[in-house]
């Protein structure tokens, strides 16, 4: 059986993104719903992939496909409240990059929920793993545990 991770702080994540809950994103239990945490770290990722230009959804030549995700959960967080996606980077490879994502109540020191995205990039069309393209290596870097923290 695996040991579970120690909970994750605001000093291990290199930039942030607000995101407010929605009414929709409770259960029936009064929490966000698990499935949630996912598509935050989703949106997290891509929207800075967006952001800085490295991914336009319909036309990139290269994309990155999503072959592993984990969720660790530490407390519930539940509509109304606003979180704070947490983005690193905890491994680059040649053509893949795992992410290190923690969600946050506003404002909070340690990670309510945190987890791990990866992709790997692939030509389009192909589907063929390709090496991840300069200027994104570049920023994902910046994004280690060892770059600049923002």
């Amino acid at each position: 059986m695996n040991q579970r991770q120690p909970r994750l702080a605001r000093a291990d994540f290199s930039l942030f993104r607000p995101v407010p809950t929605r009414w929709h994103d409770n259960d029936v239990f009064g929490h966000v719903n698990n499935v949630v945490y996912y598509a935050w770290f989703d949106t997290a990722v891509n929207a800075w992939l967006i952001e800085r230009g490295f991914l336009d959804p319909a036309s990139s030549a290269v994309i990155g496909l999503v072959v592993e995700t984990t969720c660790t959960y530490f407390e519930s967080v539940a509509f109304p409240e606003t979180v704070e996606i947490g983005l690193g980077v905890d491994r680059l490879g040649t053509s893949s990059v795992t992410y290190r994502l923690g969600i946050f109540r506003e404002g909070a020191g340690q990670a309510a929920a945190q987890g791990r995205f990866t992709h790997v990039y692939v030509e389009r069309t192909t589907q063929k793993p390709v090496a991840i393209p300069a200027p994104l290596r570049a920023a994902l870097e910046g994004l280690t545990s060892s770059g600049e923290r923002r």
